[in-house]
Order: structure tokens, then C-alpha cells, then sequence
């Protein structure tokens, strides 16, 4: 295994001395590492991956240096555009190094969700044209693959790709934790919401722990799951995927339970929602400042105001909670409310250990909510 200390070093004595993306559980310990250890002007957590290219690209314009982008691979797909029209050879041909974690790699037990992108991984960059290296876990050869990297990457002008296996770098605590002192967890929140619908409302719910917090309140109720859209991929996209539900069925109230960091990273969703204006459509933020399923990595929620955000969006109505007694008495108003409305949720960063995964198949999941949205009554 490799310490993320020694790749880090090694990184910056090769003069690769920022570092910019979108937090990935694979990546998790070299995440920390520089979380702790590298300054905010060489650090940038970015709203999604291709933001983190474009990132890169503006240091390296200025600097001529070359910068590094950590995503999971699932994230290749948000940079494919400015990898394509805007670092390519035949574009501006800009260097830089990309560090991909490899979720559901090939052989390797994983969520449904990755088992498609771990496939396509390789074959990805190799349609982009990117080279690319599979990172070795030991010492000796990582500091050989990783010079390679960065002379051909200066060589070139052109992004070159580390693509990390599970288990590749040693275990790092992050020491520099975000702290809070907020009344509830999400999950205690989640059951506080959750509970107030009613039999017929639809919800759709964001990929990471909310999903698996919300499928394990429906089985200690002993209720189906059949009134939950479950995204347990595509993180930013909940939002929209609940406007086209709400758009399509108006006679039918629409709960999209998102995440902080899922809200951010694409955040003009909120603009077409205001600007469709749907009035069944209630939109409500779980705020722990973090991106808590892949190691706890802060995002820029609490430094930005989410509900004068949708106030400017066209929201129709907008609260801030972080009581259960606040949560009460603004659900009862969001609920009677035309939309779109939004509440937003400061919680703590706490989730149990022993939390589960749906145990049914994101197909079962889409059968039975299509089921239970096509019935009217």
C-alpha cells in the first residue's frame, strides 16, 4: 500500500502543487491527507468534475505548472466536455494529471450503480485519447509510474490519468474534521420528514447514505418501497429527475430529498425548477456541510445562503430548520404551500455504522415506484 504522505511528497517535488476535484471513497486517505496539509489557495474541493478540470487549466495558464484532479470514476462523465473542447491537443492542449478512483472495477464486488462505469472505465479514456497507468501499490514502482505520468503529461501537453484500485492507498484520519453542534443527525431529521407525508406524495431521494437511511425507515415501519425513487447513482441529478415526475403528474405533491454537496454540484438545476414553477414540487436540503459517503470532505454549504439562492431562482417559498420542532412546523407549512418550495436542514455529521444497502435491485425500485405513480386513486 502506499502512504499518502510519500505520493504527495513525491508529487510536489515534481512541482505538482495543486490539487482540485470531487472527493471519492476510493481516494478518501490521500483526500485527507491533503485536506490537512495543503492550503486552501492549492486545494479547491470543486462543485464537479469538470469544474475541476477548468480549475486546473486556469492554474496551469498562470503557472505553467501542472495540476492534479481526483474524482471516482463516475465522474468522468461530468468532465468529458472540457477534457474534449477545451484541454484536448487539438483545442488548447493543456497538461494535467487525473486521478480516478476505479469503482466497480472488473472482478471486484460493488453497487449496482458503478458495475456498468467500472467496465467502461479504461475504455473511456482510451475514446478520450488519455493514457493512462493503473497505479501500483507499492513504493518503488509508484514513484516510477508517477514520474512517467508528469514528463509525458509536460511532454505531450495533455492530461494523464492514474487510475487507483481499492485498497491502494494506506488508511489517513483526517484531523482537520468539520464540527458541529447541531440538534439532530440526518437521519433522525429524515424520519421527522419522512413521516409527515402522506400515503399518496412521492418522493425521490439523492444518492449516498439518505437513500439508504430512507429505504431503512420504510422497513422498521414495516411499509413499502414503492413511494421512493431511490438514486443511488447520478449524484446532482435527483432534482430533476422529481421536476419531470412533477411536471408529469401535478395532481401529485413531490418530495426531492437532496444533499448538500449533490445540490452544488449542479446547482442551476434550482433555476429550471423555479423557472417551471411547478406547485407540487417541495425541494428539501439535508445540510451537513459535507460530502459524508465518500470520507467526510466539506463542501461550500456553509458558507452560501441555500435559500436566498432559491429565493433568486424563483422559488415560491423558503425555510431554514434545524430543530425538530422547526421541522415540524415548516413541513406543515411546505406541504400547504404552492411550490416550488424549499426547506433546508442543518444537521450533523453522524451516520451509524451498521448502516444497510436497499435490498432490492434498482429495477425493482423503478417498477414498483412507476406502479405507484400511474395510480391515481
Amino acid at each position: 500500500m502506499i502512504k499518502p504522505e510519500d505520493f504527495y511528497s513525491k508529487l510536489v517535488k515534481k512541482e505538482v502543487d495543486f490539487f482540485t476535484g470531487v472527493p471519492d471513497s476510493l481516494l478518501k486517505d490521500f483526500n485527507a491527507y491533503i485536506m490537512d496539509y495543503v492550503s486552501a489557495d492549492k486545494h479547491v474541493i470543486a462543485a464537479n468534475e469538470g469544474g475541476a478540470i477548468a480549475l486546473a487549466s486556469g492554474y496551469h495558464l498562470a503557472s505553467g505548472k501542472l495540476g492534479m484532479v481526483y474524482m471516482q470514476n463516475s465522474g468522468q462523465g461530468n468532465a468529458v466536455n472540457p477534457l474534449t473542447s477545451l484541454v484536448d491537443k487539438e483545442v488548447y492542449s493543456i497538461p494535467m494529471l487525473l486521478l480516478i478512483g476505479w469503482r466497480g472495477e472488473p472482478g471486484v464486488h460493488d453497487e449496482p450503480q458503478h458495475v456498468k462505469h467500472g467496465r467502461i472505465t479504461l475504455g473511456l479514456l482510451d475514446s478520450l485519447e488519455i493514457p493512462y497507468d493503473v497505479l501500483p501499490n507499492d513504493n518503488d514502482s509508484m514513484k516510477e509510474t508517477l514520474d512517467k505520468a508528469i514528463s509525458e503529461a509536460k511532454s505531450n501537453n495533455f492530461p494523464y490519468a492514474l487510475v487507483v484500485k481499492k485498497g491502494v492507498f494506506e488508511p489517513y484520519e483526517l484531523k482537520n474534521k468539520i464540527k458541529s453542534d447541531y440538534e439532530l443527525n440526518r437521519e433522525r431529521a429524515l424520519k421527522i420528514v419522512t413521516s409527515s407525508l402522506n400515503a399518496r406524495e412521492v418522493v425521490v431521494s439523492t444518492t449516498g447514505k439518505l437513500s439508504r437511511e430512507l429505504f431503512e425507515y420504510r422497513e422498521g415501519k414495516k411499509e413499502g418501497h414503492e413511494k421512493d425513487f431511490l438514486t443511488v447513482g447520478s449524484m446532482g441529478y435527483s432534482s430533476m429527475i422529481a421536476l419531470g415526475i412533477a411536471l408529469a403528474k401535478p395532481e401529485r405533491k413531490v418530495y426531492c430529498f437532496d444533499g448538500d454537496g449533490a445540490l452544488i454540484m449542479h446547482m442551476g438545476n434550482m433555476a429550471i425548477i423555479g423557472q417551471k414553477a411547478p406547485k407540487n414540487f417541495k425541494h428539501i436540503i439535508f445540510n451537513n456541510g459535507s460530502h459524508e459517503s465518500v470520507g467526510g470532505q466539506p463542501t461550500a454549504a456553509s458558507v452560501i445562503n441555500i435559500p436566498k439562492i432559491a429565493d433568486g431562482c424563483g422559488y415560491k417559498i423558503r425555510f431554514k430548520a434545524e430543530t425538530e420542532n422547526e421541522i415540524i412546523e415548516c413541513m406543515k407549512e411546505l406541504k400547504d404551500c404552492e411550490g416550488p418550495g424549499l426547506l433546508e436542514i442543518l444537521v450533523n455529521k453522524v451516520s451509524r455504522k451498521d448502516l444497510g444497502r436497499p435490498s432490492t435491485t434498482p429495477l425493482e425500485n423503478k417498477k414498483a415506484f412507476m406502479q405507484f405513480v400511474e395510480n391515481d386513486n
